[in-house]
């Protein structure tokens, strides 16, 4: 637990707000960095985005809903691709696979294969959304730390670019696979390279004590190339890959990635005479969800990984046989594309002692549109967004409806001290893991995703009904 929550969820020692949030001089005030880049206030306070105010989204598709902004989606990515394409064109060039585990539906597989990304899936049920969308079977990855042999089958049988290994028992898997359909897998080998990422220890994955890939230090991933080598008939092995976590903010853990996997690289090609044409790095760029939260530009993070590897490779001395480097984002893409719309149904002061007291501001959703906040104490902002307002801040706490004490979207922000029920507020930043983590809890309906491009709206992915959430029981079971 983070040192300002620890005194923030219980009336024993509070102590305030976190130190990044200052009173505001202005409680309207929107943190260009928080938010997609079309959204504006118009001249009675209400947040547009696209050019469609929120009172007309939120009559039109109720709330609560993910706003998604179509612009600031395509600009995004093509800015990924543009960026990697010009740092790594010295190199051997750069693939840019957006991360569907981030958000994933037809209409945004179709803008990543119009944007000329690649995708990386890792379950069937996202390779099957690609196959919707006739997504180019070449330009797909697919990950996954257990893989069925029916998602296996689907997966080449569709041609996928690659698959990433990561255990010796997928190695047979994919080998049998492959021997059945006549086809030779294309493969790579998922490497823990053993790099702590500054971040929570849910979302690290680089170092060696989790689930995903062989070790590096262990000796796991050079034999799991080498079983791969032995099987030319059924297996090619494409190259390594690596991923050190997320929500990262700096470069310093991808140049000890880059170091060791290059390191493994040069050792293949030394010691069985193979050079992999790829090297993946992962993803796990970060974003802006609060104040304190500064990313890269991504013109910023691709030169340097560029140079990175640019260094790396150059030290094991083979530049005529250079691999081509992708990369994985998807939080960087759809996080800040979206934001949450909620409407408020209470407004409650609750007093803590010791002259302290803390506002409580229920929404109509909570925990189950957005569980990051409960999963691993992620940070949010959010603002008043269906008027103006002149009254003064009011330190905040924005939860949602469900049955659960640690059902919060917002721990700490300041909102208008007039807040009441009916206002709309908006919470930047939900584009990524917010819908992929939904939930039914309570037997409450997912919300829809809603486009905004141009002045119009639409409908990506309906709201749920009630009869949704009937429609899977058994009636005489």
């Amino acid at each position: 637990m983070r040192a300002h929550e620890a005194g923030a969820l219980h009336a024993e020692g509070y102590g305030g707000p976190p130190i990044y949030l200052p009173q505001p001089t202005d409680v309207m005030e929107l943190l260009p960095q928080l938010w997609p880049r079309t959204v504006d206030r118009d001249e009675e306070g209400r947040l547009t985005v696209g050019g469609v105010d929120v009172v007309t989204l939120a009559a039109e598709h109720g709330t609560a809903a993910y706003v998604l902004d179509e612009d600031d989606f395509r600009s995004r990515a093509a800015d990924f691709r543009d960026s990697f394409a010009a740092a790594f064109g010295p190199l051997a060039g750069a693939d840019v696979y957006y991360a569907a585990k981030a958000f994933l539906c037809t209409a945004v597989a179709r803008w990543v294969a119009e944007e000329g990304l690649h995708l990386d899936v890792c379950t069937g049920g996202e390779l099957a959304v690609a196959q919707r969308v006739h997504f180019p079977a070449e330009r797909i990855g697919f990950h996954g730390n257990n893989k069925t042999v029916a998602e296996i089958r689907q997966a080449l049988a569709y041609g996928v670019g690659r698959i990433v290994v990561d255990s010796l028992q997928e190695i047979d898997r994919i080998a049998a696979v492959a021997a059945e359909l006549g086809v030779v897998a294309p493969v790579m080998v998922r490497v823990t390279v053993g790099v702590e990422a500054h971040t929570h220890e849910f979302i690290a994955t680089g170092h060696e004590d989790q689930k995903f890939g062989f070790s590096l230090a262990g000796g796991h991933a050079l034999e799991a190339a080498r079983r791969i080598l032995e099987r030319p008939d059924v297996l090619a092995l494409r190259g390594l890959h690596s991923h050190i976590g997320s929500q990262i903010f700096d470069t310093g853990g991808f140049e000890t990635a880059a170091h060791r996997l290059v390191g493994l690289h040069a050792r293949l090609a030394d010691e069985h005479g193979h050079h992999c044409p790829e090297i993946d790095l992962g993803g796990g760029y970060g974003i802006a969800y609060t104040s304190q939260h500064t990313p890269l530009p991504t013109a910023t993070l691709a030169q340097e990984m560029a140079a990175i590897v640019g260094r790396e490779l150059a030290a094991v001395g083979d530049a005529t046989r250079m691999p081509r480097v992708s990369i994985e984002p998807g939080r960087a893409i759809v996080g800040p594309s979206t934001f949450t719309l909620y409407e408020v149904g209470t407004v409650k002061d609750v007093e803590l002692g010791g002259g302290h007291a803390r506002t409580y501001v229920s929404v109509d959703g909570g925990m189950s549109d957005n569980a990051r906040p409960a999963l691993y104490e992620a940070d949010y902002s959010c603002t008043l967004a269906s008027r103006r307002s002149q009254a003064g801040p009011r330190l905040s706490r924005v939860v949602g409806r469900h049955c659960e004490s640690g059902d919060i979207v917002v721990l700490d922000e300041y909102l208008p001290a007039d807040l009441e029920p009916g206002d709309l507020i908006a919470v930047p930043g939900t584009g990524a893991y917010c819908r992929s983590l939904s939930s039914q809890y309570n037997h409450t309906p997912r919300p829809p995703v809603v486009a905004v491009r141009g002045g119009r709206s639409r409908v990506l992915v309906r709201r749920e009904t009630i009869d949704d959430l009937l429609a899977l029981d058994v009636a005489d079971a």
